[in-house]
């Protein structure tokens, strides 16, 4: 490779739009601006969502739903997939690398759905009380997080 060989990526170099040049340029006379109205003059600005002083879609259409954005944070696993664990001390850290939560995941919840058929200790995982009872007849416990 040589410096004199050096050329951008194909298509990432883009030549400017050469406006009033004649009608072969494809941009004369109006100067690909169309005739008349708010837009072919200078100074011809609305904002995003502007409809000429209609009501805009955005503000007719009734609000619906919602997205939560602590959703990918949260995870949540069934009782019976612990089994999938060697038994002993569960916490985030050992769920994220059994793949049984996201990586991203900050904290976990357990729901009682199936059998625990070993003994676990967890610690600085929630569960529900059907799950936190079900973990406890099979021998394990959960350490309680304080919640601030």
């Amino acid at each position: 490779m040589k410096l004199n060989t050096l050329k951008p990526a194909e298509g990432s170099k883009k030549e400017s739009r050469r406006v009033g040049r004649g009608i072969g340029s494809g941009f004369g006379k109006t100067c690909g601006r169309g005739h008349k109205g708010q837009h072919s003059r200078a100074g011809g600005f609305h904002k995003v969502g502007f409809e000429g002083g209609q009501m805009p879609i955005q503000r007719r259409l009734p609000k619906r739903g919602f997205k939560s954005l602590s959703k990918p944070y949260n995870a949540k696993i069934r009782t019976s997939e612990l089994n999938k664990l060697q038994p002993g001390m569960v916490d985030l850290l050992t769920l994220k690398e059994a793949n049984l939560i996201p990586a991203i995941s900050l904290s976990v919840k357990i729901y009682l759905s199936g059998e625990v058929k070993n003994k676990y200790t967890l610690k600085g995982i929630l569960a529900t009380k059907g799950a936190k009872t079900l973990i406890e007849k099979a021998g394990g416990t959960v350490e309680e997080i304080k919640e601030a």
